[in-house]
């Protein structure tokens, strides 16, 4: 896993500016702390930060060979077969990483190499003889990419702040780019940064003389599915199997993320056993959970939060035979302005959840001492049908993302009344959904509640899941910490997708195809538990320091421009023992947009 940047510009000697494509690499330093390089050719440059999983005494980059230069980012679970094809067709192999196989697959294959490819993965190739760049994405967006306009060219970045150090590009925000940050509905392409884009998940970008082109080369596609339930829960988890299987390959210390929900506890039983299989009976997989001091003696619930997470993963654990840790963190620690602005920057962007996000920084933080990669459960909600709107009537029957109905406006940051004239949020959403509605592919003679059910699931894969990979990425990727998400594995979530939803939901309860594969590899007490999402701390300490935090940030320049501190006053006067969750996540919000305005100071064009 590592950071990629650079650009290609037809229009200036790339050689004559190094000092550029040095910065660019450098603001990537956490994303790679292994190592660092640089290329630099007549019309491109491309830099490269490495965290060494695979073949650490090999695999460097940027990597080039006959005119041919790769910068990669990502896993590629399929490399071993593919190095095996490609010594047949009559290449010869350097080093074992997965980087040279992505170097000599498109050498012997072009950009056709996109369809062969299982994995994780962003990367750049610029091809010397044909003056090309060529830029891709993994399918389902686990990795991020992002690119801008430059004089004769474009420039491209793991990251925004890798884009931020050409001296062509600033960090600036107009009303669109707002409009797309708090709206809430995640689309992929636009971002909050003026004249910023993300490489589409399932895309391909490249850039020659004759300009810019971009295509999908993976989406969902409707199926029929044939299979009973029976060969339905089979075939679900020998997928599941065989993505926790290929992502157990490391030649660095791995773990797993649980949380003793179903999600994390099917998939650490999963890959427990692999690893005994692999290494022995008494080969032991270490997992981890994190937890807030007093949170047993302040926990109370929420929308979001059903119950207590630290008993359940121990009890997975123990079950499982994993070496259980749990990171407690004091919650005064999710207060300190550093380790606030360490996570905005991490993000780049004011838009995130708080607290969740500090802690989960921390967390990372903490595996990272005794381990460089970890499997977490990312996605399983989106691919097996586990959110509430998935079964709440009210979400079926909405006319809007049904995520807004949880997490939208009643949570959202007031926006100034002038911003939100401007903006026109609404609007801008009704028209978002009616597209996004428009992408969803079917089946002729649906039942309605299978196009309704469809429809549901495409927009949790294609715009819900996005922001929940994003916040995974950069959150780990700060820490020099690899997360692998074997729900994400294309051939699951294409045989998920097309799965009737009478069968995911066969036992009248959520996922219930992930509880059936789970059946017998994990304790009964989590496999019927409720949805619990990611944990926040409840200690009203806490909650206190919040308001003072966020009424600070009202001195900060612009961020009275963009929220409406009279709408937010609620929340800076309620008594911290009865703060709600929404209002405490208003409040978060305008902590992150005071620390993102100091730091980055953009130029607000609204």
């Amino acid at each position: 896993m590592c950071g990629i940047t650079g650009w290609a510009s037809f229009r200036q000697d790339a050689r004559t500016h190094a000092p550029v494509i040095a910065a660019m690499t450098t603001t990537m330093a956490l994303r790679g702390p292994d190592a660092g390089g640089v290329w630099l050719g007549p019309h491109a440059a491309l830099g490269h930060r490495r965290l060494a999983v695979i073949d650490p005494d090999g695999g460097a980059q940027p990597m080039a060979d006959g005119g041919t230069v790769l910068s990669y980012s990502g896993e590629l679970y399929n490399h071993h077969l593919l190095r095996a094809e490609l010594r047949r067709l009559g290449h010869e192999f350097r080093t074992r990483s997965d980087t040279e196989v992505v170097l000599r697959a498109y050498r012997e294959w072009g950009e056709a190499l996109v369809h062969r490819l299982e994995g994780m993965y962003a990367f750049a190739v610029w091809d010397e003889r044909r003056e090309r760049l060529l830029l891709v994405r993994d399918r389902l967006g686990v990795k991020p990419l992002f690119w801008a306009s430059v004089d004769g060219g474009l420039a491209f970045g793991s990251e925004p702040k890798a884009l931020f150090a050409h001296p062509e590009i600033s960090p600036a925000v107009d009303a669109d780019g707002l409009r797309e940050a708090y709206s809430l509905v995640f689309g992929t392409g636009a971002t909050l940064w003026a004249g910023v884009r993300e490489v589409e998940p399932g895309g391909l970008l490249t850039v020659g003389r004759d300009g810019v082109r971009e295509r999908r080369y993976w989406q969902l596609e409707a199926r029929p599915h044939t299979d009973d339930l029976t060969a339905t829960v089979a075939q679900v988890g020998s997928l599941l199997n065989r993505a926790a299987r290929a992502q157990l390959e490391a030649d660095v210390p791995l773990c797993s993320l649980l949380s003793g929900g179903l999600d994390s506890t099917v998939l650490t039983a999963l890959v427990a056993d692999e690893l005994r299989l692999a290494e022995g009976p008494q080969a032991r997989l270490r997992s981890y959970a994190v937890d807030y001091s007093d949170q047993a003696e302040h926990f109370t619930g929420d929308v979001l939060r059903t119950g207590h997470d630290t008993p359940y993963a121990v009890e997975a654990g123990a079950f499982i035979g994993t070496d259980h840790s749990t990171v407690v963190l004091d919650p005064h620690r999710l207060l300190d302005p550093e380790q606030r602005l360490a996570v905005v920057v991490a993000r780049d962007s004011p838009i995130g959840v708080g607290d969740m996000d500090t802690s989960l920084h921390l967390l990372f933080g903490e595996i990272r001492r005794h381990s460089t990669v970890a499997l977490s459960g990312e996605a399983a909600d989106e691919v097996f049908g586990g959110y509430p709107w998935f079964h709440d009537p009210r979400a079926l029957a909405a006319d809007t993302f049904p995520w807004l109905l949880v997490t939208g406006d009643g949570a959202a940051m007031p926006l100034h009344p002038d911003l939100a004239a401007t903006l026109r949020i609404g609007e801008f959403r009704a028209d978002t959904y009616r597209a996004a509605l428009a992408a969803v592919p079917h089946l002729d003679g649906e039942s309605r509640e299978e196009h309704r059910q469809r429809e549901l699931q495409h927009l949790s894969l294609t715009r819900w899941l996005r922001q929940l990979l994003h916040r995974k990425d950069r959150l780990s990727m700060a820490r020099g910490l690899e997360v692998r998400v074997p729900y994400c594995d294309h051939r699951l979530v294409e045989y998920a997708f097309n799965t009737p939803w009478a069968m995911k939901s066969h036992d009248g309860r959520e996922k219930s195809l992930l509880r059936s594969v789970g059946t017998g590899i994990a304790p009964k007490a989590v496999l019927w538990r409720p949805k619990n999402h990611y944990p926040a701390t409840h200690h009203p300490d806490y909650n206190r320091g919040l308001q003072r935090l966020a009424r600070e940030a009202f001195d900060v320049p612009g961020v009275r421009d963009i929220a409406d501190e009279t709408a937010i006053g609620t929340g800076l006067d309620t008594p911290a023992d009865r703060l709600s969750w929404p209002q405490r996540l208003r409040l978060e919000r305008v902590v992150d947009l005071g620390l993102w305005l100091d730091h980055y100071r953009p130029t607000l064009s609204l």
